[in-house]
C-alpha cells in the first residue's frame, strides 16, 4: 500500500524498520514554476532569513512488511516548498522531517515555540526539522536521520546527544501528507534542559541571530497543551498522548 495524498489529522505508525529510496524529483509545470517563484520571492521579502538550500521531500510511503516501511524521497530546494502556498498546485511535495521526543526524568516532554525567524512563528512542536539530503557519496538512511536529529536537538535546545542514544519510536503521518521519523531521546533533568536552552538562546542573540525556538515548555498530558496558547503541529498531541500512555506514574504524582 502506498500513501502519497494528503491526510486529515496526524497518526503515529508502529514502525521498527525504515528503508529510504531516492527518486528524481517530479518536474514542475511551467505555469506552476512562475507561481512558485512569486510565492518564494514574497516569502523571502517577508523573512529575509529564508534561503534556497537543499532539502528532502517525501514522494511516497509504503508498507513492505510488518512494522516495516519504505519512504521514497526526492532532492529539492526550499523554493519548491513555496508551492504549498499556491492553491491548486499539482507539483507540491509534502515534507520529510525528523523530530525528537525529549523527556524529562519525571515523565514530561519538551516542546518548543517557533520564533519569528522560522516559517511558522508561534507554533508549538517538538524539536526537529526538515530532512536534509546527504552528499553524493552518502546514503540517506536511518543512521543519517539520527545524526540530523541530534544536530537539530543541539541547535534548538542546546542538548548534546549521541546518535546511538536515540531510539526509533515511530513514523509520523502528518495531516499535510508529510512523513516524519520520530526518535525518542534519553530522559534529562528539568534544570539541565532549561539551563542548556537558556545558553543556546543567549549565544544566538549574542551573534545577532534569532534562535529557532523562543520558548520551551514541559508537558505531561494532552490536556496541558491547551494551556500553551497558539497553534501546534497536528502530530504534537498524538506524541504527548503516546508518551503519557507509556510512562509509569511516579509515586507522588496524582492519579
Amino acid at each position: 500500500m502506498t500513501e502519497s495524498s494528503p491526510r486529515r489529522g496526524a497518526a503515529l505508525l508502529d514502525v521498527h524498520r525504515i528503508r529510504l529510496v531516492e527518486i528524481p524529483a517530479p518536474p514542475v509545470p511551467p505555469g506552476e514554476r512562475a507561481a512558485m517563484d512569486r510565492a518564494w520571492d514574497e516569502a523571502v521579502r517577508a523573512n529575509p532569513s529564508f534561503f534556497d538550500g537543499p532539502v528532502a521531500a517525501l514522494t511516497g510511503l509504503a508498507w513492505e512488511g510488518p512494522r516495516s516501511v519504505v519512504l521514497t524521497w526526492a532532492r529539492i530546494t526550499y523554493r519548491r516548498n513555496a508551492l504549498r502556498r499556491v492553491p491548486g498546485a499539482t507539483a507540491r511535495l509534502p515534507p520529510l522531517f525528523v523530530t525528537i521526543a525529549q523527556p524529562t526524568d519525571d515523565g514530561r516532554l519538551l516542546v518548543g515555540r517557533m520564533s519569528s525567524s522560522t516559517a511558522a512563528p508561534g507554533r508549538w512542536q517538538p524539536p526537529g526539522g526538515s530532512a536534509e539530503p546527504p552528499g553524493d557519496a552518502e546514503p540517506l538512511d536511518l543512521a543519517a536521520l539520527a545524526r540530523h536529529a541530534v544536530r537539530e536537538l543541539a541547535e534548538e535546545t542546546g542538548l548534546d546527544t549521541a546518535p546511538d542514544e536515540l531510539t526509533l519510536w515511530s513514523v509520523i503521518r502528518s495531516g499535510d501528507g508529510g512523513a516524519g521519523v520520530l526518535f525518542l531521546a534519553p530522559p534529562r533533568p528539568e534544570p539541565l534542559l532549561r539551563e542548556r536552552f537558556a545558553a543556546v538562546v543567549a549565544s544566538e542573540r549574542a551573534l545577532g541571530r534569532v534562535p529557532e525556538l523562543d520558548r520551551i515548555a514541559l508537558v505531561r498530558s494532552p490536556a496541558e497543551l491547551a494551556g500553551l496558547g497558539g497553534p501546534r503541529v497536528d502530530y504534537l498531541e498524538p506524541i504527548v498522548r503516546r508518551y503519557a500512555g507509556t510512562t509509569p506514574r511516579r509515586g507522588g504524582d496524582p492519579a
